[in-house]
């Protein structure tokens, strides 16, 4: 066997193999996803899976969460197994994974029959076609698409880590949400005491009009505030169920008490050049702008040839004629090529294309850099005030309401102040609670925006940072054979 021919054959050889190799992969690329969001996720917290007994499973672990107070990370857990837009997007990464397959699987070969007589002979045509550049490009669409793939699992992983940010901020909301509550409980209930003690005073002739009317506006206010805090305690619970996809009584959920505690030290927390340092090295949406860029580049070469000799087809035939008055049979075989000339198109348009395809790609990676740095030392520095705004109003503000308080009923008890400064400082008190508590919610949102910006993608516009670009096409254009 000549060396020409061995190489030809072994080429041939590859590029079946690895048409063979082209199976759509049996998880849809869950398993991919979990990889990438490995150790950015609560610790053992899985993707909903295709089949039907792990969904089951699955509901069964989420109803035996549902039994206790949900912390965050159990909310994060029970809404990557229960969303269904997650759910929707991994389907539709798998929907890729699966064109993916069946771009690399090359055509099916075209088998032309013919059957001719006239007077004298009888002739029979066989044709078998197919197309030669699908076969010849199968080693370079096998790399783009890889690569593509790996794009699109880093899209659904920030997908994923969106989910995540966005049920822990659900939940920090719902919790935050009713601690308010039961401050504005016990602040409305001590202002229909006031109400009620400027009514009776009132009645015996101890008070005048404007001090009860005063202490009623009071009253009513007290009241217009814990009707809006039940409002928003209630939306806080159903924007927690819409992440965690439940709904009946599942979503009557059980939550803590109180939210988590403060770190003890701001000893722990990045600068800001290490806030950039690390989104520029783990931001997946970088990892995909990246590998976007490394496609466009490689394909780039291809276009100016892929346009000028995209429709190359081989055929091979085999024909036989019949003289119909002797039976003599004369068989006549061959193969033909079918070359496009580039008298018009020589491909230039094509490339120019491809250049500024590069171009693009290249330009978007550098904004997206540029954003992810402003991105990261802007979360820091929220987090850093979050953290110095919330340990004031627990280490400083609230003990001192607390201790005016202490200090205002123990002159309540020797007679030097009267129930109506009791009261007025029950309510400052109160309201101190509640400031503390919305300080100590907003310091967690900023830790999990940060990271976000951090380790996944943009935190301020996380759905249009993640969205998927549209597919470029890896295939050679359409053969003629």
């Amino acid at each position: 066997m000549s060396r020409p021919l061995y190489l030809s054959l072994s080429t041939l050889c590859a590029a079946l193999l690895l048409a063979g190799c082209a199976a759509v992969s049996p998880d849809g690329l869950r398993g991919d996803v979990q990889a990438q969001t490995q150790g950015r996720l609560p610790a053992d917290a899985q993707l909903a899976s295709s089949n039907a007994q792990s969904r089951a499973e699955a509901q069964q672990r989420i109803a035996q969460w549902l039994q206790a107070p949900v912390d965050a990370d159990t909310a994060v857990r029970i809404a990557l197994l229960n969303n269904p837009t997650l759910q929707a997007q991994l389907a539709d990464l798998a929907a890729q994974d699966a064109e993916r397959a069946q771009s690399l699987t090359l055509f099916n070969p075209s088998l032309t029959l013919g059957r001719f007589v006239n007077g004298h002979e009888r002739e029979i045509e066989r044709q078998l076609s197919f197309g030669l550049v699908q076969l010849i490009t199968l080693p370079w669409r096998s790399r783009w698409l890889g690569w593509q793939m790996e794009r699109a699992t880093l899209t659904a992983a920030q997908h994923t880590l969106v989910l995540a940010a966005d049920t822990r901020r659900a939940w920090l909301r719902a919790v935050a949400a009713q601690q308010v509550l039961t401050a504005q409980e016990q602040m409305n209930e001590s202002a229909q005491l006031g109400a009620e003690l400027a009514r009776r005073m009132a009645q015996a002739g101890n008070f005048s009009k404007l001090q009860q009317a005063r202490e009623m506006a009071i009253q009513q206010d007290a009241a217009a505030q814990l009707a809006r805090a039940r409002l928003n305690a209630m939306v806080a619970r159903e924007q927690l169920a819409q992440w965690l996809g439940v709904w009946g009584t599942q979503a009557e959920i059980r939550l803590p008490e109180q939210l988590p505690p403060l770190p003890a030290s701001a000893q722990d927390l990045r600068s800001g050049d290490d806030a950039e340092a690390t989104a520029l090295r783990e931001r997946l949406d970088l990892r995909a702008l990246r590998r976007d860029l490394d496609v466009t580049a490689d394909r780039g070469g291809w276009a100016g040839v892929g346009a000028v000799f995209g429709d190359i087809g081989l055929s091979y035939s085999r024909n036989t004629a019949t003289d119909r008055a002797t039976g003599h049979d004369d068989v006549t075989r061959g193969w033909e090529m079918e070359l496009p000339l580039p008298v018009f198109d020589w491909g230039g348009s094509a490339s120019a294309r491809a250049r500024a395809d590069v171009q693009r790609s290249a330009a978007q990676l550098q904004a997206n850099a540029l954003r992810a740095r402003s991105e990261a030392r802007t979360s820091w520095a929220r987090y850093r005030t979050a953290w110095d705004l919330a340990h004031q109003q627990q280490a400083e503000v609230l003990p001192l309401a607390r201790l005016v308080q202490d200090e205002t009923v123990l002159r309540y008890n020797g007679m030097f102040s009267s129930v109506w400064d009791l009261l007025a400082q029950a309510r400052t008190t109160t309201q101190a609670v509640v400031n503390a508590t919305e300080a100590q919610r907003d310091f967690w949102l900023a830790e999990t925006d940060m990271q976000l910006a951090l380790t996944g993608t943009s935190p301020g516009d996380a759905l249009a940072a993640v969205a998927t670009p549209s597919r470029a096409n890896t295939n050679p254009p359409p053969q003629s054979h």
